[in-house]
């Protein structure tokens, strides 16, 4: 986008304003422009105050630097502090300010190089067309000067201008654009830059609050329906069996111990990220406690392991932890079979899990989200690994997962296995 489309703030064309919305990378020197450059000026109007007293001595056929030249330079220069703020009017006035000092017969030297800087800030800050068309006014100016208006300008005897300077004037425009658009391109390649790493940032703490809501959800929602099931328990036998509902008591304070110790490790890790969790986090060497808590919750579970326990990937033991925990809690709500078998096969570069229970599924719900499903898919998903889950041929429900312990590929372990009958 070479100018702004819309009217600036000041009500001015759009060109006249500040670059701050000129162009795409614009945004990037916003801090440079509330920040004035002092230091870069000074050095550029004393660099041209002396070189242009040095240049003079070569040439005694210009006017002498008076206090008016003295002005000129000044100005030209000064109004580059403004150069961040106010790029178009700036190059207009020091280009401007060029030809007065060129037109008035004082010698060439260092007052080109305010022109140059001033057109590379007008182009960085992306009025392109406004700087191309300052130099090219400045230029056409001083043909006029120096081919045919010298004869009504300072100083009396002055005559044309080779006209092989031009060439060396042409080399310079040139030169001045080329490093002006190079310095505009490389700014917009790091303001693109930076979107990236910001978007990248964003979707990175995306994945997080995803991540950390999956977590409080499997954590919860398996904790949530034991203590769902055990209190209808001691409900029910609060008056005709008071030890057993004093039991169904004790399981739900366990399980609401264990609840909120969990929650409070993923709620640590949101609070100071970074940092590492306090606890490991769970894996399959926590099988032993699920299928305890599933049994106080009226569930049978029988575990079968497989294969050599091979080292799985801490990401992957978590997810195989989760996705177990999840399927048994479904279990617990949705079916009416008291009786779930898991399988643990380990392959060589594959981890199968596969939870079956007997059904038939039940009309009541424990407080089911329908995210259970959703969310295991989504841990196997992020590992590359595959989630199967359905009713099978013979009834009851399925759930196959087959993640990678991150050690290879194992062809055969993306087939589910097959449940002897």
């Amino acid at each position: 986008m070479d100018e702004q489309r819309e009217r600036g703030p000041g009500g001015g064309p759009p060109w006249w304003n500040s670059g701050a919305d000129a162009g795409p990378g614009a945004g990037a020197g916003d801090s440079a422009r509330r920040r004035l450059p002092w230091l870069t000026t000074a050095a550029l109007t004393v660099f041209v105050q002396v070189g242009s007293g040095f240049a003079g001595h070569g040439q005694a056929e210009r006017a002498d630097l008076g206090p008016f030249a003295r002005v000129l330079l000044f100005l030209a220069t000064a109004v580059l502090l403004l150069r961040h703020r106010h790029p178009v009017p700036v190059v207009c006035a020091t280009a401007g300010l060029t030809l007065v000092y060129i037109g008035a017969g004082f010698p060439y030297g260092p007052v080109f190089l305010a022109v140059a800087v001033g057109c590379f800030a007008a182009i960085v800050a992306g009025h392109r067309r406004a700087a191309w068309g300052v130099v090219g006014g400045l230029w056409a100016g001083h043909l006029l000067i120096a081919h045919w208006l010298y004869e009504w300008l300072p100083p009396a005897d002055d005559g044309p201008r080779p006209w092989g300077e031009e060439l060396v004037a042409a080399v310079w425009v040139v030169a001045i654009v080329a490093v002006s658009e190079l310095g505009r391109v490389r700014r917009e390649q790091w303001a693109k830059e930076r979107a990236e790493r910001a978007r990248a940032a964003e979707r990175r703490a995306d994945e997080e609050r995803l991540r950390m809501a999956r977590e409080l959800h499997d954590v919860l929602a398996h904790s949530i329906s034991v203590i769902n099931v055990q209190a209808g328990v001691g409900l029910a036998l609060l008056d005709s069996d008071p030890e057993q509902a004093r039991t169904a008591l004790t399981t739900i304070k366990a399980a609401s111990k264990e609840a909120l110790g969990e929650v409070r490790q993923v709620l640590g890790t949101l609070r100071a990220p970074g940092e590492a969790p306090r606890a490991p986090a769970p894996g399959l060497d926590r099988l032993p406690e699920l299928v305890e808590q599933a049994r106080s919750a009226g569930l049978t579970v029988a575990v079968t392991t497989e294969g050599a326990g091979a080292k799985v990937a801490p990401g992957t033991d978590l997810a195989a932890f989760r996705i177990v925990q999840e399927a048994l809690t479904n279990v617990v709500r949705h079916s009416g079979s008291r009786h779930a078998r898991v399988l643990v096969r380990h392959g060589t570069a594959s981890l199968t899990l596969r939870i079956d229970d007997d059904g038939p599924a039940t009309a009541s719900e424990a407080g089911g989200s329908g995210n259970g499903l959703a969310g295991m898919r989504e841990r196997a998903a992020a590992l590359d690994g595959t989630i199967e889950a359905g009713p099978r041929p013979d009834g009851g429900f399925r759930v196959t997962a087959v993640l990678p312990t991150g050690a290879g590929r194992d062809p055969e372990a993306r087939t589910a296995p097959r449940e002897d009958q």
